[in-house]
């Protein structure tokens, strides 16, 4: 378990820009100590904790050291097979909905660090979910990957313009996808 963290790593727990972190550390409203010889703040595990816990920013992320991800497809076939190898990797504390209403809430509660999401959706377009979560400034590092049958690249670079951060044409191989989730939130690949 991680013991002491970067201002960047603390800004991506707590869901926060760097700058934020770093102007909380020089105020002192968040305690820490700078590494010797160098300008490099570090933060203990235990202090970013209480500044978690007085801030009301939810420490789950902290706890688990999971990263969060968000499955959208209604497909519940996939939504198994995906779900079922993230959290067999170990590493994602993993969620699913077969909606865009149920996805726009649980993007609200969950607060994921990755969204896979399927374009076609019964009652709104991946677009319009990508649209939603990057008008929210506190989900600028939330990734998206989109997956979809179709294939016009119109259509892809469409959703890379409304957010989307990677495309997979259905039907993919799931190791495929654990591997770009893995990329996209900077987590090692396990080995095989």
């Amino acid at each position: 378990m991680k013991t002491v963290f970067t201002t960047g790593e603390a800004a991506k727990i707590c869901k926060v820009s760097q700058q934020t972190i770093i102007r909380c550390f020089d105020s002192g409203q968040l305690k820490g100590f700078r590494v010797p010889g160098s300008r490099f703040r570090r933060i203990p595990r235990e202090q970013l904790y209480a500044f978690m816990r007085d801030n009301g920013i939810p420490t789950d992320a902290l706890d688990s050291g999971r990263r969060k991800v968000l499955v959208v497809d209604d497909d519940e076939d996939l939504v198994e097979l995906i779900v079922d190898a993230l959290e067999r990797d170990g590493r994602f504390d993993v969620r699913s909905v077969n909606n865009g209403f149920g996805a726009g809430m649980l993007i609200k509660e969950f607060r994921p660090d990755m969204i896979v999401l399927d374009v076609m959706l019964p009652d709104i377009n991946g677009k319009e979910v990508c649209t939603l979560v990057r008008s929210q400034k506190t989900m600028d590092d939330v990734r998206i990957i989109c997956i979809s049958g179709m294939v016009e690249q119109d259509k892809i670079q469409e959703l890379r313009d409304a957010g989307a951060n990677d495309f997979m044409k259905k039907p993919f191989d799931v190791d495929d996808l654990v591997g770009r989730v893995c990329q996209l939130l900077d987590v090692e690949t396990a080995s095989t």
